[in-house]
C-alpha cells in the first residue's frame, strides 16, 4: 500500500512539473511589472509567476509559524505531564474494573467544558 501511495505522489509531482514546464515553454514573452513612484521591471512571465508563487508560499508559512510553535509547546507540556505520572500495571489492563475513570489533569478542562455545555445530552436540532 505504501508503494502505491509513493507512486501516486511521484505521479502528481511529475504532472505538476510538466504542467509548469509547458506553461514556461508556451509563455516566453516579457512582462513589465510597474511598481510605485514610476519604477518598473521587465522580465520573463515565468519568472514573475514563480516569484509571486514563492512570495505567497513564504507569507503563508510565516503566517502559520506562531500556531505551529504554540502546538509544539502544548505537545511538549502534555508529554512532560504524562512522563511525570506514575505507571501502574493495572492502568493498562482494560478488563480490570478497579481502574479509575476520573479524567486526567490534561483532559479535565475538556471534560468540564463538555459537561457545562448548555446543550449537553440534547440531540442537535431539538
Amino acid at each position: 500500500m505504501k508503494k502505491i501511495l509513493r507512486l501516486l505522489q511521484w505521479a502528481l509531482k511529475a504532472a505538476i512539473f510538466f504542467t509548469l514546464f509547458a506553461f514556461a515553454l508556451n509563455n516566453p514573452g516579457d512582462v513589465t511589472l510597474h511598481f510605485f513612484f514610476g519604477t518598473q521591471w521587465s522580465g520573463p512571465l515565468v519568472l514573475m509567476v514563480l516569484g509571486v508563487f514563492t512570495l505567497g508560499v513564504t507569507v503563508g508559512v510565516l503566517g502559520m509559524l506562531p500556531k505551529w510553535w504554540r502546538h509544539r509547546r502544548a505537545l511538549k507540556k502534555m508529554q512532560e505531564a504524562n512522563a511525570n505520572q506514575p505507571i501502574t500495571s493495572s492502568a493498562f489492563n482494560p478488563l480490570d474494573a478497579s481502574v479509575s475513570t476520573a479524567p486526567s489533569p490534561i483532559t479535565a478542562p475538556l471534560a468540564r467544558t463538555l459537561t457545562n455545555s448548555p446543550h449537553s445530552g440534547a440531540p442537535h436540532g431539538v
